[in-house]
């Protein structure tokens, strides 16, 4: 029996080398995500504890310039909530991005497979149709030795 040898392999050995790229740029993008998102909550947290510092503080009538230190710290705070806020939805759109790309390498390495496999079924039959004409000229020589035996 022949060997198979799909004419495309090449190609489809890159699309291969393609989707686990875009696999670990995925990854990659999810990891960063993941980081920005706790750095938001600490942000969020820390906020939540100078508000809460701040009202006790200004339920102990404390000196004007420790009230005015907390509310500093609170807007500090907050706007470095919504830098990460920011950030984090930047993050979200390069996860989606990396997602689509994963999605769309993974298709096409599909698509690849798919002509590989008819192709593979297609050599098969080629090759079953080859040893069947085979058999049948044995058939016909043992057939025709017989009569002319005979």
């Amino acid at each position: 029996m022949a060997r198979f040898r799909f004419s495309m392999e090449s190609v489809l050995n890159i699309k291969k080398k393609l989707e686990e790229q875009a696999k670990n740029e995925y990854g990659q993008a999810n990891a960063r995500l993941f980081r920005e998102q706790e750095k938001l909550n600490t942000f969020l947290m820390r906020r939540e504890e100078a508000k809460q510092k701040l009202k006790l503080i200004l339920s102990e009538m404390l000196s004007m310039t420790e009230i005015r230190k907390m509310e500093d710290a609170v807007e500090v705070l907050s706007f470095y909530v919504v830098q990460q806020q920011l950030e984090v939805k930047r993050c979200e759109k390069e996860v989606e991005i990396a997602r689509e790309k994963l999605t769309e390498a993974m298709k096409e390495r599909k698509i690849f497979d798919k002509l590989k496999e008819k192709a593979y079924e297609e050599f098969l039959k080629e090759e079953n149709w080859k040893e069947q004409k085979e058999v049948d000229e044995l058939m016909s020589f043992k057939h025709g030795s017989k009569i002319n035996n005979a």
